[in-house]
């Protein structure tokens, strides 16, 4: 029988001079608590003093989603604003100098800097973590297992970060690969259900690779503060009808995975295999990418693989058909990422110089946080790679 799940959202943003497009090395106090102020409940500190995290209530649907976070995003850029500082919403910044940035200074970060050194420094990065609740009875490891092979689609639609230190980093999710240098960030390991899960945190307990209250970081996971799965690979979104988009398909596939639970095998060894190359594919080239598909392992464009989870797993809710229209636009037109270089590419032939193209990309993003398009790249620079 068909249950709704309820969802939550949290999204990293970085803080802007707004007359630099730089990141501000240390926000002053006003900034700090105008952020706190709008926020209230909501607001949540993050690694570094420049780097803030919206966390949002629960969610029955799409359209309060849609509401709580547009007014939350409103109302930081217009206080920001006042303070002449702007709200960053991408997955990395195009230039930002990451050895300036300061460590927030409280234990748990300081604890974290001290542990992972220049791993930690280099993470001036924005995630989307999308949180979808489990009923109880429900073993969420096998769950994760059931929806794993699908994450990698959900990575290229939201790549948001192609820089890194002024130049085109050659990933359309950079994020990603940084990540890769943290241990237990990348996809979880091959666990077979609950129990697998506990055994393995105590025995890195045990062995003192991990804290008492220490946590995994993989790209999906089960939250320790919450009944919930917690979708962790997702770029941030600078557009949130994209970050909407992504919350919307993890949902819908959280809820039919819960649905067949008793229909559904252990994940393969192979399609692990198939799904670790996916997400390599994706990082690398994101929706142009040619990925291993679901039917017979044969390859398949990021359209087709949608097409795929669309017959898999078919829209049951207005959510749900919504996000999958707003994936297949995505798909067609670009992600962030591809906007992105675009924007660059086409600044750079008007004439610009690489300094003034990036500020044109960071203009660009500013813009899309605030709900505006933007001057829109061409298609022959969208086309251009």
């Amino acid at each position: 029988m068909y249950r709704a799940c309820t969802f939550g959202i949290e999204e990293e943003y970085l803080l802007l001079d707004l007359a630099s497009r730089r990141v501000l090395t240390t926000p002053s106090t006003q900034v700090t608590q105008r952020c706190r102020k709008v926020l209230g409940k909501h607001f949540a500190d993050e690694m570094f003093l420049s780097q803030i995290e919206l966390a949002s209530p629960v969610f029955g649907n799409l359209l309060e989603a849609r509401r709580f976070i547009l007014d939350s995003r409103s109302r930081l850029i217009e206080t920001l604003a006042e303070e002449g500082a702007g709200l960053y919403c991408a997955a990395s910044h195009p230039n930002a100098p990451w050895l300036r940035q300061k460590a927030r200074p409280t234990a748990h970060y300081q604890q974290l800097f001290e542990d992972y050194r220049h791993v930690a420094r280099r993470s001036l990065l924005n995630g989307l973590h999308v949180h979808v609740g489990v009923p109880p009875g429900h073993d969420r490891m096998q769950l994760i297992n059931r929806v794993l092979y699908w994450l990698p689609l959900l990575l290229a639609l939201s790549a948001s970060s192609p820089f890194w230190m002024g130049q085109a980093s050659g990933y359309m999710s950079y994020r990603r690969v940084i990540c890769g240098e943290w241990p237990h960030m990348g996809l979880p390991e091959s666990l077979q259900d609950w129990s697998a899960y506990e055994r393995l945190r105590a025995l890195l307990q045990r062995t003192g690779a991990l804290a008492p209250d220490g946590d995994f970081w993989w790209a999906i996971r089960p939250s320790r503060r919450f009944p919930t799965v917690e979708l962790r690979i997702c770029d941030a979104c600078p557009d949130l009808e994209d970050a909407l988009c992504l919350a919307g398909l993890f949902r819908h596939l959280v809820e039919h995975c819960l649905q067949s639970a008793h229909q559904v095998a252990p994940i393969s060894r192979e399609l692990r295999w198939v799904t670790q190359e996916n997400y390599w594919r994706a990082l690398r080239y994101g929706r142009l990418a040619e990925f291993i598909g679901v039917h017979e392992q044969q390859p398949v464009t990021a359209l087709g693989w949608l097409s795929q989870l669309q017959c898999c797993y078919p829209a049951q809710t207005l959510d749900a058909e919504w996000a999958f229209n707003r994936a297949e636009r995505i798909l067609r037109e670009g992600s962030s990422a591809d906007l992105q270089l675009a924007c660059l590419r086409q600044a750079r032939e008007g004439g610009a110089s690489n300094s003034q193209a990036l500020n044109a990309v960071v203009d660009q993003l500013l813009a899309q946080a605030r709900g505006q398009s933007g001057p829109q790249p061409t298609t022959a620079a969208l086309a251009l790679r």
